[in-house]
């Protein structure tokens, strides 16, 4: 957390000298780059914060109309209040045209005095490189597990609710530095049932338990592909899972199984990384998950032996 830390404090500066460049905000979702948006502009204009602000989500408005009309618009009248200028804030901006994205670039040159942008992406190399270099960049880095523990803490004693220990263990592996998830995990369990455990957890987050993955890969690595493909038939079917979060979860799980040497974890990393591509483009999801359990049968040959 010390990247994000150093991040809070130029941000904060930029509030104390009321020195606003146009910002780029970059990382992966649920780290807070929308909350730093809205917390500089409320800190900047106080009261007249929602007259001098306005937020646009690029991936529904990502037209160049949008950039010409609504966004020229709002840039070019004068700021209300004591404000010096506006902010607008392009939500998802690496959704935004490439054509929008050019006509950005005048936009920001031409209302500089009455108006600062402020961007937010998950890809910066979306975003054109004369954008870019018009905006001072932060990049957010996913929120530690102990942070994102210490916040759940945090919630759980405010609204008065019962978590277990394993729960929280359960929330940070669901959350994976996705605070915005984490939160979600935590009420959607709390209207489920008084106390809060792992298993609820999991269950309203469509995730499997992590040892269940385990299992699942390990039972194919040992020779036994009937037994890991009853478990991958009870994780699609009864729990419901996509072959997505499957793929995604045995990745996570290949870091843990100490019984597959580091070697040919390289090997099935690859193969899963392949697996997963394909399903992206569309393909069968049982016959690719089936695909890969094979791969784990003929990659632990050797550990038969």
């Amino acid at each position: 957390m010390v990247g994000q830390d150093s991040t809070i404090k130029r941000l904060i500066s930029y509030v104390h000298t009321k020195n606003l460049p146009h910002l780029l905000f970059t990382g992966p979702p649920g780290v807070g780059k929308t909350a730093s948006a809205v917390s500089i502009a409320r800190e900047l204009f106080g009261d007249t914060w929602q007259s001098n602000f306005i937020e646009l989500n690029a991936s529904d408005e990502r037209g160049i109309d949008v950039v010409r009309h609504k966004i020229k618009n709002f840039a070019r009248t004068s700021p209300v209040g004591d404000a010096e200028f506006k902010i607008i804030f392009l939500d998802e901006a690496d959704a935004l045209t490439s054509d929008a994205q050019s006509a950005l670039r005048r936009t920001m040159e031409q209302y500089t005095k009455t108006c600062r942008f402020i961007m937010s992406c998950n890809y910066s190399s979306k975003i054109i490189e004369p954008l870019q270099s018009r905006c001072a960049v932060y990049r957010f880095n996913a929120i530690t597990a102990d942070a994102v523990e210490e916040r759940v803490r945090h919630i759980v004693l405010s609204e008065h609710l019962e978590i277990t220990e394993d729960g929280f263990t359960a929330i940070k592996y669901v959350a994976r530095g996705d605070m915005r998830k984490a939160i979600n995990a935590l009420q959607s369990a709390a209207m489920l049932d008084a106390k809060i455990d792992r298993d609820a957890i999991y269950q309203i987050t469509a995730t499997a338990r992590p040892e269940e993955i385990e299992n699942l890969a390990l039972s194919a690595y040992k020779g036994d592909f009937a037994k890991s493909r009853r478990k991958l038939e009870d994780l699609l079917t009864k729990q419901g899972l996509s072959g997505e979060d499957v793929v995604g979860q045995i990745y996570r799980a290949m870091f843990n199984i100490k019984e597959i040497p580091d070697r040919k974890k390289v090997e099935l990393i690859d193969k899963i990384g392949e697996i997963d591509f394909r399903i992206t483009e569309g393909a069968n999801e049982r016959i690719q998950l089936e695909a890969l359990l094979a791969c784990f049968v003929l990659s632990g040959g050797a550990y038969n032996d």
